[in-house]
């Protein structure tokens, strides 16, 4: 099994230390554009390893996609972030040809591989991925559900004062502060109703606080986190490369599937070896459809800015 990670900043290289440490793969590619970075990386990853006990065979490669080939998953993790002063229309511009770029020439070499992408706007650069290549609709998955999802499974483990892993807890719609759905109606502590435990007020707060995680760690760390979005591409690679088919919200192409068509939008599917294998249709209430149709809306606002 071979996997590779496009982008060796923190969040592709935390990403690539996760999947070498969990030993997801035989042999493990880092690539980017900046000279040297990847090929340092790797060999600290692989020094570390002695001590970690891993055997994953980490490789890396500056600009060199003949390193990815036979690539089975591969991680997108390319692209700037927005500046100050910088327009929509102008990051997305840039990121896309990015990521169009980095996608071609991927499957130049690893013609079969799935691909998650975590690069920004991820909804609509797994949108441009997808369309930009021809490939299967499953093989192509935007991490942000996984991340948001998890980020909901904090807040409400502070809120209950309980472990975090006896929870179930989904967000879907798009991946921005204000396109993605926490849905707590349908959040459970082993099995319970999380609004038997909550009052409507935490609720409340718990669903805010998620909406602005992302901006919240920005402003405390002065620049986007990587942790937990390094830590969720990698929980995607796990359940591809062992076939685990968890039940994960991620961005993908819906076919009529909750009242949409022709967007990459984040909803529950089941994730094994060949991708992403079905959509599960939680059912949605009026509200929480009226909700998603709106995130859909604000979602192919931001598609219109690509050129395809």
């Amino acid at each position: 099994m071979k996997v590779t990670v496009v982008g060796a900043g923190a969040v592709g290289a935390t990403c690539a230390d996760n999947i070498a440490r969990k030993e997801l793969c035989e042999e493990l590619v880092m690539l980017d554009i900046k000279e040297g970075i990847t090929e340092g990386k790797a060999m600290d990853f692989m020094q570390s390893a002695t001590l970690l006990g891993s055997d994953t065979k980490i490789i890396g490669s500056t600009n060199d996609y003949s390193k990815t080939a036979g690539s089975n998953v591969v991680v997108i993790t390319s692209g700037i972030p927005r500046k100050p002063g910088m327009t929509r229309e102008e990051l997305i511009g840039i990121n896309a040809g990015i990521v169009k770029d980095v996608t071609t020439k991927i499957l130049d070499q690893s013609p079969d591989a799935i691909i998650i992408m975590i690069s920004n706007p991820m909804d609509t650069m797994t949108y441009l991925a997808l369309k930009s290549s021809g490939l299967p609709k499953n093989r192509i998955i935007g991490m942000g559900g996984a991340l948001d999802s998890a980020r909901f499974k904090y807040f409400l483990s502070t809120a209950l004062k309980c472990s975090a892993q006896d929870l179930q807890a989904v967000v879907i719609g798009g991946h921005g502060d204000t396109t993605m759905i926490p849905l707590t109606r349908l959040a459970t502590y082993n099995g319970t109703p999380v609004s038997n435990l909550l009052d409507e007020e935490t609720l409340n707060k718990v669903a805010a606080d998620i909406m602005v995680g992302g901006a919240t760690l920005t402003k405390l760390l002065g620049t986007s986190a990587w942790y937990a979005p390094g830590a969720a591409g990698a929980f995607l690679v796990e359940s591809i490369v062992r076939d685990e088919k968890r039940l994960i919200p991620c961005c993908v192409m819906l076919d009529g599937e909750y009242g949409q068509k022709d967007i990459c939008i984040g909803v529950p599917v089941v994730v094994g070896k060949n991708g992403w294998e079905k959509i599960i249709d939680f059912k949605l209430n009026d509200e929480e459809q009226a909700k998603f149709n709106k995130s859909a809306d604000a979602v192919r606002n931001m598609n219109a800015a690509l050129q395809i």
